[in-house]
């Protein structure tokens, strides 16, 4: 919902209202898209929000194979202040599953996972989830030579960083509140990426507007975002993700691919819609992009 101002305990008008299939994975699966490749999505979805998100993704020509559940999807308001430059989320939490949806989602895994190159894991596990279902699937990752990105927090990001290999792509305050920490100073931040990144894998941080720092445990590389002026951040990190996961599917080294990432974050950021790029933004920005 966009407003040219919203004035707190009052009626506002909104200007413009968007309604459209969102949330993280969702937002990877359609700049994936939107950037040429193939992607498909899938997950939980149920009741008539969930029927309402499997049609916008159809109208989207996105591929998806979802488990049905009995809960209903949830929905989330963004509410942008165009006066204030302001995007705020208003959150439905998630309700938990039947018990039976997750070895229905395990079975389509192992389904699809051997037919994809790169593997994206993303967003808060609802109530109830098994506190490894993303981490699990690096062994296979691994046995099938497949690149897994893994975008979480918490107790399934711990995990995660158990395991060798995995690609793990978090903003500061997610790593912060993850390892109890403050990270707010760059020089503790990288310190606790290089004791923390996977075996043979990568950590990679999002910094919003200061770009993002990535570490394959040995050594940390900050890469830049271009300038913008942003309409809202919302979806960016998912964006980002999406940059990366293309790039790595195009067999392009992961530094390189960082840059794409970064390109298509600031691409989101434009836009006041969550996993939305422009293609020819993405390239104009890649140009503006800096590796250190």
């Amino acid at each position: 919902m966009v407003f040219d101002r919203v004035t707190i305990d009052a009626v506002n008008r909104a200007t413009r209202v968007t309604d459209y299939a969102s949330g993280k994975s969702i937002n990877v699966a359609r700049v994936v898209h939107s950037l040429g490749q193939d992607a498909t999505a899938t997950g939980f979805a149920g009741g008539r929000g969930g029927e309402m998100l499997r049609q916008d993704l159809d109208a989207a020509g996105i591929r998806h194979d979802f488990v049905i559940v009995g809960v209903q999807t949830r929905q989330c308001i963004t509410v942008i202040d165009r006066a204030a430059g302001t995007a705020t989320e208003l959150v439905e939490e998630s309700l938990a599953v039947e018990p039976s949806a997750w070895e229905e989602l395990s079975g389509k895994l192992r389904q699809l996972l051997p037919r994809a190159r790169v593997w994206v894991f993303s967003g808060t596990l609802p109530p109830g989830a098994p506190a490894d279902f993303y981490a699990r699937w690096l062994p296979l990752a691994r046995e099938l030579d497949a690149k897994a990105i893994i975008d979480a927090r918490g107790e399934p990001l711990q995990l995660a960083m158990r395991h060798p290999n995995g690609i793990l792509k978090i903003n500061r305050q997610e790593l912060a509140a993850t390892l109890e920490a403050d990270l707010r100073d760059e020089s503790k931040l990288t310190e606790a990426m290089l004791r923390h990144t996977p075996p043979k894998g990568w950590l990679i941080v999002t910094l919003g507007a200061a770009g993002a720092i990535a570490s394959d445990g040995k050594s940390c590389w900050h890469v830049s975002s271009p300038k913008v002026c942003a309409a809202s951040a919302i979806g960016s990190g998912d964006a980002f993700a999406a940059g990366l996961a293309v790039a790595l599917d195009r067999l392009q080294d992961l530094r390189e691919g960082l840059k794409l990432a970064a390109a298509c974050g600031a691409a989101n950021a434009i836009t006041e819609l969550a996993g939305h790029v422009d293609t020819r933004q993405v390239q104009r920005f890649l140009s503006e992009i800096e590796m250190t």
